[in-house]
């Protein structure tokens, strides 16, 4: 039975968006109606107010996000999906067609993955990988309806054997925020989502570089490597790819401002 939002007078609500506001929530009013639509009585709604005054992420505190069209479910503790990965959705949406084999790393959520198989125009075959038995669950959750499969395990680790050198299309967005920079990002990331999904190293490209490294083992001959980056660490994700012998190409979003590195891998040698 589909939850009935919550609905307070006015005193009430002015009281609730004064309380937001104060605990810096800048958009306060869109927020206070997301809370509400996620209790159905005031106890509930104090509960998930007095997490989002203590920092916690909106979207794990009301249970989902929206994202590239879809309500993806995000559990408390889970890295949230960023709105610029969904420039990475969908550069890697544009190369789908039914049948095409995907595997999503550092899955996270599965967002990425939910919105390449929603928007394809038949059935893929998708399979993602995460090291958080948290974020796995939520995968599972979010891959269901389209048939998506969620591995708990560290990069291409605990895929499937019979995907080596079958995949057509293998998208990351694996942790790139230098470790001297953790410190500056917002405090809900930092208290709230794992270190392990945010940190990426001296430069922020220790994990894309092993993820690309074996790329070529996974990738079907013509395949391609979809790997979320910025715009200042773009030229060091595009030597790793050409490092591993793939061709890379960078696309930018301002809009998104984002940043995706594109390496697709050669024709096979002739036997």
């Amino acid at each position: 039975m589909p939850l009935i939002p919550l609905r307070l007078p006015p005193p009430a609500w002015n009281a609730l968006v004064d309380r937001l506001r104060a605990a810096g929530c800048v958009f306060a009013e869109d927020e206070a109606r997301l809370l509400c639509s996620a209790a159905d009585t005031t106890r509930s709604l104090d509960r998930l107010v007095a997490r989002r005054a203590a920092g916690h992420p909106l979207e794990q505190v009301i249970g989902y996000s929206e994202f590239g069209g879809l309500r993806i479910t995000v559990r408390p503790g889970v890295f949230v999906p960023r709105r610029r990965t969904e420039f990475l959705a969908r550069l890697a949406a544009d190369a789908v067609r039914p049948g095409t084999v995907i595997a999503e790393l550092c899955c996270g959520t599965g967002a990425v993955g939910a919105v390449i198989a929603h928007a394809a125009d038949g059935p893929v075959v998708l399979h993602a990988t995460d090291l958080d038995p948290v974020a796995v669950a939520c995968a599972r959750d979010n891959l269901a309806d389209v048939g998506g499969h969620a591995h708990l395990g560290d990069l291409y680790e605990p895929l499937p054997a019979e995907l080596r050198g079958a995949v057509d299309i293998v998208i990351a967005n694996a942790p790139y925020v230098p470790t001297g920079e953790i410190p500056l990002l917002p405090t809900e990331a930092r208290l709230h989502e794992p270190r392990a999904a945010l940190d990426g190293g001296h430069d922020g490209l220790d994990i894309q570089r092993r993820l690309i490294a074996e790329a070529p083992r996974w990738l079907a001959p013509y395949g391609k490597l979809f790997v979320e980056t910025s715009a200042r660490q773009a030229a060091g994700t595009a030597a790793a790819c050409q490092q591993a012998g793939l061709r890379p190409s960078v696309a930018e979003s301002e809009p998104h401002d984002a940043t995706v590195v594109i390496a697709r891998r050669g024709a096979p040698p002739a036997t």
